[in-house]
């Protein structure tokens, strides 16, 4: 991975809504309906930021009729958090 790429994933992981719902989809793929309840932020707010995930490679997503659902792009992602976490020692 080129240095602006792995930049833009580290950015995208670097804020918490985002990082929240990076730890959500670490069980499954979830429907947009089920996200925006437990980051406690508007519709709005979700979608801008599952679109900064998904353009930052995290993420994908499949569309079922008018439901929109998300899940992990590559299952390494579940590795580097887990390693950021022993990181910070949490």
């Amino acid at each position: 991975m080129n240095p602006e790429k792995q930049a833009k994933l580290f950015k995208a992981l670097g804020d918490p809504t985002r990082l929240l719902i990076v730890e959500m989809l670490l069980k499954g793929e979830m429907c947009v309906c089920k996200i925006i309840p437990d980051t406690g932020k508007s519709q709005p707010t979700v979608s801008a930021h599952l679109k900064i995930l998904h353009e930052s490679g995290l993420v994908k997503f499949r569309r079922e009729g008018l439901s929109v659902y998300y899940f992990l792009a590559d299952e390494k992602i579940k590795e580097l958090l887990s390693v950021s976490k022993k990181i910070r020692g949490t």
